[in-house]
């Protein structure tokens, strides 16, 4: 009789047609589902995560990305559980229920509105090492939460600052009261409420036609994301500095366990160094393009752009500084998480030391060096996931 790990080993070869467990060691291709279009950012950067891979895995691996073909973002968590794809570009604050240690840490990202000049630029590359680290060596209920979907955390990565894209000016407290924002996060959504806004939850692929049509009067997210998804065609008035935060749930590279499980030890090391290159890539690249997306809003599209009032942004430090307690409290409630604030305390130096980490780094190669020396090197390929 068959014990459990071997016949789960087989039904996993089974449902995706022998591209996993004893055939990947052969150097099969694994398949990337990710839900942005081709020409993305996203999507250039998991091709460039292919070419990582088999360079480290010295050709024995090989990746397919199925930019927005083979699964989209709503389908990414159950379709990598399941074996659809191998590799998949979860978003996981889409899957509340199914990943709440990990969303409560993704939903503290608008911390770093507190640490100011400190960051600004680098606000993604922070709170991406802090993360990882924190994900990787002290947060075992997250990668619980993985393996319970047939997953395996092997990266992560972020937008860059989250705005107010609007089709009218939406710059102070008065002119949030009423106003429908999409929001990508809870915190985001809890961040409308208190100024009288109505949250809106959307994916990002239904995010145009519903600011187009007026079904939100806003879409809160980066700047780089406006061209990504399309979103840019539809806006017309642009506020940069709040709400603040980044996206931080965003696990690029999580693997299907069973096919995970299939790999060698060498071949699951070259899969985490190529984790730290597109966990670098995703977030520096965001941050470069801000200034370059902005500038064609205004120049060649006549996009509004501006800066929040002074009592707008005061008014969201503050509302940052109260969140810490609501999330722990929300999660407690809503999902369960008995430790929500004991994690936020526990995170908090790291995110610090990070902010520290990456002031200097000028470049995407040494920001994943820095991730590889400081995190991906660390997590041991025998263990992980097995």
């Amino acid at each position: 009789m068959l014990n459990k790990p071997v016949l789960k080993a087989l039904t996993a070869s089974l449902l995706i047609s022998g591209v996993s467990f004893a055939a990947t060691a052969q150097g099969e291709t694994l398949r990337y589902a990710l839900g942005y279009p081709p020409g993305t950012d996203s999507a250039k950067a998991a091709e460039n995560y292919a070419d990582w891979v088999e360079k480290y895995s010295d050709g024995e691996l090989k990746v397919k990305v199925f930019p927005l073909s083979l699964l989209n973002f709503a389908e990414t968590s159950s379709g990598v559980r399941d074996g659809m794809a191998d590799i998949g570009y979860l978003l996981s604050p889409y899957f509340p229920a199914e990943y709440p240690h990990t969303n409560l840490l993704a939903e503290a990202a608008m911390q770093l509105q507190l640490f100011g000049d400190e960051v600004k630029g680098k606000e993604g590359p922070a709170y991406i090492g802090a993360l990882a680290e924190y994900v990787f060596f002290h947060c075992e209920e997250c990668n619980e939460e993985f393996q319970n979907q047939n997953q395996v955390f092997t990266g992560i990565a972020s937008s860059s600052n989250y705005m107010l894209n609007c089709s009218q000016p939406v710059t102070t407290v008065q002119q949030l009261e009423g106003k429908r924002l999409r929001a990508a996060g809870s915190q985001w959504s809890r961040w409308a409420e208190n100024f009288g806004a109505t949250p809106v939850t959307l994916s990002g692929n239904e995010a145009f036609e519903a600011l187009e049509q007026g079904v939100v009067d806003c879409v809160i997210i980066s700047a780089p994301d406006l061209e990504n998804l399309g979103i840019i065609e539809a806006t017309t008035d642009i506020t940069t500095d709040v709400p603040g935060g980044v996206f931080a749930g965003a696990e690029i590279t999580n693997t299907n366990q069973d096919t995970w499980q299939g790999l060698t030890d060498s071949q699951r090391q070259a899969m985490l160094h190529a984790g730290a290159h597109i966990s670098a890539e995703i977030p520096w690249v965001y941050h470069q393009r801000d200034a370059e997306v902005l500038e064609r809003a205004r120049s060649e599209l006549g996009i509004n752009i501006h800066t929040a009032s002074e009592d707008l942004v005061e008014a969201t430090r503050e509302f940052v500084r109260n969140d810490m307690d609501v999330i722990a409290r929300y999660y407690k409630e809503r999902h369960g998480v008995e430790n929500g604030a004991e994690m936020l305390k526990e995170f908090r130096p790291i995110l610090e030391k990070w902010v520290k980490l990456v002031q200097e780094v000028d470049s995407q190669d040494e920001l994943a060096e820095i991730y590889w020396q400081e995190v991906f090197s660390r997590v041991d390929p025998a263990t992980h996931g097995m």
